[in-house]
This record gives C-alpha cells, structure tokens and sequence, in this order.
C-alpha cells in the first residue's frame, strides 16, 4: 500500500469521525439514544421477572430435542428478544407519529434482531467453539451491510496487499478464501456424512463395498470442495502447482506411514481379506472388527478394549481371518481318562454330553478320537463346530470340559491325576507320635 493510499484513507475516516459526531450531537440522536437505554433496560427487567415462569415451561417439553435445543437457545436469549420487541414498538409508535425517521432506532433493531436469529439459527451446529465463530463472523457480515460498510471495508482490506511474483495477495482475498474454504468444506462433510449413511444402510453392498463407497464418496466431496472454493475465491490453481510439489515431496517423506496405511485400507477393501463383522486372531488379539478407517482397523475384544490397528499390519503380517469364508469354526477340546475306563463307551458319552450344547452346530457331527496312552490316562480329543466365533472360544471350552465332567460322573468313569513312588536308597526310620517316647520304631 502507498503513501497516497494511506493519506486518502485517513482523509475518509476523518471525515466519516467528523459526521458521527455530528449526528450525534444533535437533540433527536440523543432522545433516540435515551429510547434505546430505555428499552435496553425494560428487557433486562422483564427477562428478569419472566424466567423463572418460562423455564418451568420449557422443562414440560419432552420427546423433541431438536425443538428443545432451539427452545433453550431462546430462552438464554430472552432479554434480547424483549429489546427487540421493545424496538420494534419503539419503530411502530414512531412511524404512527409521522414525523421523521428515527434512524438510531432503526439501525440497533436491525442489528439486534440480527444478531437475534444468527445466535438462535447457528445452534443448529453441535460443536460450540464452531457455533460461536459463525455467529460473531455471520452477524459481524450483516452488521457491515446494515450500516453500509461492506464497500468501505472490503476497498481497504483490498489495498492491504502483497505481490509475490505475478501474484497479488490481499487481506480481502485471504478472508475470502478462508470463509468459502469453511463453507465449502462444512457443506462437503454434511454430504459426505449424509451419503455414507445411505450407502451403510444399503443392502444390495457387501459390508466391505459400502466403507470403501463411503471413504471415496467422503474423500472426492473434500477435494471437489477445495477447488471450487480455492477457485471461486480467485486464486490461480496453476499458481500453486511448484508449491503443491515441493510440499507433496515433503508429506511423502515425512508421512510415509500414513499414505502406505492409507493405501493398505484401500487394498483391504478391495480384495475383502477382511470386513466388519470377522473375527480375528491378529498377535495376541482375538475380537472382531467393529470399523474399518482409512488409517487403521478397530477390533473389539471380549473384554471390552478396542484396539485401533493399523492397516499396513493386516497386509504384512499373518492374520487368522475365523470367519472369511463362512462363520463355521472348528474346536478340540482334549481329556483323559482313568485305564479302568471303557474307550468305546467314553467316545459315545462324549459325543452324546458335547452335541447336547447349545453352542455345538449338530449337522457338522461331534467326533471323538482317542490320541494315544499317556502316564497315567488314556488321552483322547473330541472336535465339535460353532458358528458364533465372536462369543468368544474359551468360554463353550468351559461348557464342553463341565458337561464331559457332568457325564463321566454320572456314568462312574474316573479322571485320574497323577501317582508318584518314591524310593529312598539310605533306610528311614519312621516313628508313631504315640510310641515316641517308648523307643519302639519301624524302618
């Protein structure tokens, strides 16, 4: 900016300082003024008498929270709407006068009620830092158009410039591209968010299909808004070609575990190794998928934890996929038996105690097999099917091992425990504690 720029803006608010007080100095600004503290102080009163009233009205709504949160937003906001009712009667009784427009009045009604429906409007947005930031920039646009100052304002953030090469970067184009850029970008999440829950409840989709519709659907929005808004904002996007490649040579070092986990979630979804809904064996993590994302896996284990796993790890290292093909997961639960036992009857009552579970797929059958003549049983396993992996392995174990416990005690067969002699090589001498005292002793 030169030095005639400088001098030609001081000039301009010098002369709009000169006219401000000018207007203010006269008796009707000042009676406006008086009309404005009064009704300001009116609101403050009755927002005092009537909140108790209203609040016990507001706590009667139930079943809409939608409604509710506007609702609350006004409520907070009730001195406010008492000033701007109080103004709008001010406004009335003026024009019923029929002389000149109050022009003070009018211009803090508009600005009020403004800031009125902006404050209640942005409560559709969760977020509160976010909710704020729209109200103060909404309402601070629409306090510049009401006093006529957009034109003003926008001619000295457009002289506040720097030229960088062929490029002129103005304070006006950076709060241009910011505001578009957040707009664009809000406006392509709602959609990608909106698209991706139509897609999730389709069931034509295998599940993989539809997280990788939704993540392309997501990821292509964010782009597209990002040229619209970085072209609609004016800025040259040939401009930023060398600029983009010196920063993309430096993310593609500086995230190089990012892309590749990015790229091994694309691989995942597309040849469907893994979905939501698999149990699976990763290390020593045993649960199911809950989500797929484009940097990691969550699986969810029977205690409760989740663990977020990268996605480069299911494409290198091995994982034990229980239910890719099919749900069905086969068990083998081992035992032994005392050799007074009887193996045929074992493998029947074992056969007979496993199938009778829940748990246990009966059209698979139940076999049991008997593995070899241990130290002190004879071993044998049986080998049954589930279809419900996710439920957990250890605990149908548990129910197999008490029903085979179960059944061998009703029909009299004995699980043996281990019997150990052992031999002295120098003689002992063992003594009764009642014949101690006697000398008698055995060896």
């Amino acid at each position: 900016m030169d030095e005639r720029a400088l001098q030609r803006i001081g000039a301009d608010v010098v002369e709009w300082s000169q006219d401000l007080f000018g207007f203010f100095y006269q008796p009707s600004s000042l009676l406006q003024i008086a009309i404005v503290t009064a009704c300001l102080a009116f609101a403050w009163l009755l927002d005092r008498l009537s909140r108790v009233p209203i609040e016990l009205q507001v706590r009667k709504i139930k079943g809409a929270p939608r409604f509710l949160r506007i609702v609350a937003a006004i409520r907070r906001r009730m001195g406010l709407v008492f000033f701007v009712l109080l103004l709008w009667g001010a406004k009335l009784i003026d024009a019923a006068a029929g002389g000149p427009r109050s022009q003070i009045v009018a211009i803090v009604f508009d600005l009020a009620l403004a800031y009125l429906v902006i404050a209640v409007a942005s409560r559709i947005v969760r977020n509160r830092l976010l909710s704020r930031v729209i109200t103060f920039v909404a309402w601070g646009l629409a306090a510049l158009s009401i006093l006529d100052l957009i034109g003003p304002v926008a001619e000295v953030l457009d002289q506040t410039a720097l030229t960088v090469g062929q490029s002129r970067i103005s304070a006006l184009l950076v709060i241009k591209t910011i505001v578009v850029l957040a707009v664009t970008l809000w406006l392509a999440s709602t959609a990608g968010n909106f698209l991706d829950t139509r897609v999730q409840r389709s069931e034509e989709l295998t599940p993989t299909l539809r997280v990788l519709i939704g993540k392309f659907l997501k990821i292509g929005l964010i782009l597209l808004a990002l040229a619209v808004a970085l072209a609609s904002a004016g800025v040259d996007l040939t401009a930023l070609t060398i600029f983009s490649g010196a920063i993309g040579v430096g993310l593609g070092f500086g995230l190089q575990k990012v892309v590749s986990n990015f790229i091994s979630g694309i691989i995942i979804l597309t040849d469907r190794s893994i979905k939501p809904g698999d149990t699976i064996s990763l290390g020593d993590t045993f649960g199911w998928i809950r989500e797929l994302r484009a940097r990691f896996v969550s699986v969810v284990t029977r205690d409760g934890r989740e663990y977020l796993i990268p996605n480069e790890d299911f494409i290198t290292n091995q994982v034990i996929n229980w239910s890719f093909s099919n749900n069905l997961v086969r068990i083998d639960v081992e035992f032994g038996v005392s050799y007074d036992s009887d193996p045929h009857e074992v493998i029947r009552i074992s056969k007979e105690a496993t199938v009778a579970l829940e748990r246990v797929v009966n059209h698979k059958g139940v076999v049991c097999w008997m593995t070899g003549f241990g130290d002190s049983s004879i071993d044998f396993v049986v080998r049954f099917w589930i279809r419900d992996p996710q439920a957990g392995l250890t605990n149908v174990k548990g129910e197999v091992f008490l029903a085979l416990w179960d059944a061998f005690k009703a029909n009299g067969i004995a699980i043996p425990f281990p019997h150990r002699e052992i031999i002295m090589r120098t003689p002992v001498i063992v003594e009764k504690s009642g014949d101690a005292g006697t000398g008698d002793a055995e060896s």
